[in-house]
């Protein structure tokens, strides 16, 4: 048996196995014919990708294909209006069908923001480029797909970005789909309105929206991008009855809503929640529709605007630096009827497969650092009798420990006990569950050194794309995003993340509680700090 590996200009390879034993001059004549036919074919594809368009509901797109894959990418497909003039502040409404052949080569603008600038854990390539056009007109999606017939029905991954609901677009670098949609994978990612544009609430809005809600219109536009799957998937190759959400942080607590949300019913069938959730007490500002509306009244008092019109009229760069707030999802009664945990508990939840986690080091601290003894105090106040077993999880024997402890503390209650309880309750529901720990030390250098296991520091190994992120990689990064996105890959697929080669991930229960480390070398273990998450439930208001 004789195995031959070639390879021309870094991207063609050609693999001879089982192959009879042949004179060597016989084999080499062999070898350059496979070679001048796969790589013909190769361009050939190519130029078809891009000259060969192909129909979806509002007409007809060409994409690029990659030069290092089957893959093609179609960027900037408008799955709604532009959201400007009248439309600021409506619920999204169907994109125009076009004439002619629409070239989908290029992202579309990402959502009006403030300017991307690295900061803390998040350098350049976890944001936004910052020469990228920033605007009201965004509603723009990205599919990458290898499928070569519409026929394929491939696995389909919906991504959501995070940024707090105040920032962030799928023009992110680490948000590529390519290498996903290797693994057989159709890969969807889309904008969606944030900040003032997104989640703007006003007693006009409510009376003119028709559904007597107004303000959640980036989750209205998660929806609208799922229904445009629905509809259009199927003509990439994709399979709308095998959809699969995804988000991080905001992007996470995203894919929270829409399991809850009753508008979202029958858009998807699995989720993957990393890092986010609003399962518990009151989270990154879940207000309710009476509390978004005063503060919206606020705003428009502090404009010194008097009527929707001024409002729309006001140049977009003009609300987002001068309208200041609190913006994100809001229980509405219409979007999300009730409060995220009352609609869990009421069992009305959409049923799906759940893959959820959070990362090792990702506490974040809002307000003043408490010396070692002022935190000791705050927990005898906050823990009563409980205070000396909080101590024992939280300890602050020294400051560095008290330091250390209390971003310990923060990661837990905003992304802990969150993402635990939706676990939790899912799993109790009878849904298929699997929990990780993400713990392996991201490399850096410089201000990025010790930074561990930080807040989004997965993304790029769950999706395959440590290449596009500026860090000292070595071999084990590596070979931990083969595994994790491998993970990933077939948790989207099957609904299971267990495959050939990689280590056994058992599903998650409340008996059980085996999730699995995602470390230098995974692992499942028993959850290691449910002692001291469940000590935290106990003191969260609801």
């Amino acid at each position: 048996m004789i195995k031959l590996l070639l390879q021309v200009n870094n991207t063609l390879y050609i693999y001879i196995t089982n192959y009879p034993i042949m004179k060597p001059l016989k084999l080499l004549a062999a070898a350059l014919v496979c070679i001048t036919v796969l790589f013909s074919f190769t361009a050939e594809e190519r130029k078809k990708a891009e000259d060969s368009p192909i129909k979806i509901e509002t007409g007809l797109i060409t994409g690029v294909k990659s030069k290092n894959s089957d893959v093609i990418a179609y960027k900037g497909i408008p799955f709604a209006l532009p959201p400007v003039k009248e439309l600021r502040w409506r619920a999204p409404q169907p994109a125009k069908p076009w004439t002619g052949i629409r070239k989908c080569t290029t992202y579309g603008p990402d959502p009006v923001q403030n300017p991307p600038k690295p900061m803390s854990m998040w350098s350049e390539e976890f944001l936004i480029p910052k020469e990228s056009i920033r605007s009201e007109d965004c509603l723009y999606l990205n599919v990458w797909t290898a499928a070569k017939s519409a026929k394929e029905k491939r696995p389909v991954l919906v991504w959501i970005y995070g940024g707090g609901f105040n920032s962030g677009g799928s023009n992110v670098p680490i948000y590529d789909g390519e290498a996903t949609a290797t693994k057989g994978i159709v890969f969807v990612s889309f904008n969606y309105r944030v900040g003032i544009f997104g989640s703007f609430a006003h007693p006009e809005l409510t009376k003119e929206s028709g559904y007597s809600a107004s303000g959640n219109y980036g989750l209205l536009e998660q929806i609208a991008a799922l229904k445009w799957v629905q509809k259009n998937i199927a003509a990439f190759g994709g399979d709308p009855e095998n959809v699969t959400i995804a988000g991080q942080s905001a992007g996470s607590m995203s894919v929270n809503c829409l399991i809850a949300s009753p508008l979202a019913k029958n858009l998807f069938q699995k989720a993957i929640a990393e890092s986010g959730a609003s399962m518990v007490g009151s989270v990154r500002g879940m207000r309710n529709l009476q509390q978004a509306t005063e503060q919206g009244i606020t705003i428009a008092q502090t404009l010194k605007t008097t009527t929707l019109a001024d409002l729309r009229n006001m140049p977009a760069e003009d609300l987002q630096n001068r309208a200041k707030g609190a913006f994100g999802p809001i229980i509405d009664g219409y979007v999300l009827p009730e409060a995220i945990p009352a609609i869990f508990a009421a069992n009305k939840q959409n049923n799906v497969a759940l893959l959820t986690g959070w990362n090792e080091n990702e506490g974040m601290l809002y307000g003043t650092l408490k010396n070692a003894e002022n935190f000791r105090k705050q927990a005898e106040q906050t823990y009563g009798a409980n205070a000396r077993t909080f101590l024992t999880y939280y300890p602050a024997n020294t400051e560095d420990e008290a330091t250390s402890s209390q971003y310990k503390l923060s990661k837990d209650i905003m992304f802990g006990i969150q993402n635990y309880t939706l676990a939790n309750v899912e799993s109790e529901r009878g849904t298929k569950v699997y929990v990780y720990r993400f713990t392996h030390k991201v490399p850096g250098t410089g201000i990025y050194e010790n930074i561990g296991a930080f807040h989004t520091g997965e993304v790029g190994y769950a999706y395959d794309n440590l290449k596009f992120i500026n860090r000292p990689w070595q071999p084990a990064d590596h070979e931990l995003a083969h595994t994790i996105s491998s993970y990933w890959a077939n948790f989207i697929k099957y609904g299971n993340p267990n495959g050939k080669g990689l280590p056994n991930w058992p599903s998650y229960t409340t008996n059980s509680n085996q999730i699995m480390i995602l470390g230098d070398t995974p692992t499942a273990k028993a959850l290691p700090d449910k002692a001291a998450l469940d000590l935290l439930l106990t003191t969260i208001k609801p």
